[in-house]
């Protein structure tokens, strides 16, 4: 019989396993750049085709959400409100929409559309300003996040990797306002979005948070894609692949995150980010075939060493 004094520790709480769970969710989401890409050449969409991207997107992410739902509902998790949420089913209602509309509909647009105009290996990087924002923010709005020696030095590590970026000649690449532009708003809104995840985990279970976040989100790009008369122009099985390859990151990379979050300390979780805008990079100029700039070793070094010294610190 089982030791009362010793309870069974969850998979999502051992060592060797969160850190196996969350080098996967890194892992992957550092592949979706590249396959982005892929996709849209695969389904035949060009940079003007805004609202094209927009349906690849919701198609992407509203599918990913079914199926956690779908997943949640097997399991038995609980749909209904947490005895912590604030009172109200409405006001909750709400700030789940806006949870959807941050963490999805806004981020992903922004994403998808930026993408579109900038090389895979600048956008993985520029992505990982939402780490460092996101650490600012939690400063300012929770009093339980204070401003460390140690944050200020990985934020400013982390920004100086991204300004690296931006530095050469125009042929290796400058900042764009469709390109880059877009893809610092999409790092923004995952900053903010963020921010709501705490309020979220108050209200519902977060496996079923996530389904909803994305399943109503993607529904929000796919709705207005198709009024804007959006069309994926040509359908192939490769670009059936793909599609599917991303809604498999989105699905396993977004409900382990989500997860191993409300299991540890965060920042056990958090470091393993940093491989992102690594995999990213390397895997867009392996797979686009994109021109590999030495400035990208920089980028990504930096980016990578401000994460690790903002999470190293955190207990």
């Amino acid at each position: 019989m089982a030791n009362s004094a010793h309870p069974t520790i969850s998979i999502f709480q051992r060592h060797v396993w969160v850190a196996l769970l969350a080098f996967t969710a890194a892992f992957s989401w550092g592949w979706a750049f590249p396959l982005v890409k892929l996709g849209f050449a695969e389904y035949g969409i060009t940079q003007d085709m805004t609202a094209s991207k927009m349906l690849f997107a919701g198609l992407r992410f509203g599918l990913a959400g079914i199926i956690i739902l779908l997943i949640a509902a097997t399991t038995g998790r609980s749909f209904s409100y947490k005895n912590t949420a604030p009172k109200g089913s409405f006001s909750n209602a709400l700030f789940l929409l806006l949870f959807a509309l941050m963490n999805t509909t806004l981020h992903y647009a922004c994403f998808y559309i930026g993408l579109s105009y900038s090389q895979g290996a600048r956008a993985a990087i520029l992505n990982s300003m939402s780490v460092f924002t996101l650490v600012i923010l939690a400063c300012i709005f929770f009093k339980s996040d204070k401003m460390t020696y140690r944050k200020m030095l990985g934020c400013v590590v982390g920004f100086a990797g991204i300004l690296t970026l931006n530095m050469g000649n125009q042929e290796s690449g400058a900042f764009t306002l469709l390109g880059d532009g877009l893809i610092i708003l999409n790092a923004l809104c995952g900053a903010f979005a963020g921010l709501l995840t705490r309020g979220v985990n108050k209200r519902i279970d977060v496996f079923v948070g996530t389904g909803y976040s994305l399943a109503v989100g993607g529904a929000l790009l796919i709705i207005p894609s198709l009024l804007m008369g959006a069309t994926l122009p040509q359908i192939t099985l490769w670009g059936v692949c793909i599609l599917a390859l991303l809604v498999g990151i989105s699905t396993i990379g977004f409900a382990l995150y989500n997860k191993l979050l409300t299991c540890n300390p965060i920042g056990k979780v958090a470091i393993w980010n940093s491989l992102i805008p690594v995999v990213g990079a390397l895997t867009s100029c392996i797979c686009l075939h994109e021109t590999f700039y030495a400035k990208y070793i920089w980028a990504a070094g930096l980016a990578t060493m401000g994460i690790y010294i903002i999470n190293k610190g955190k207990k």
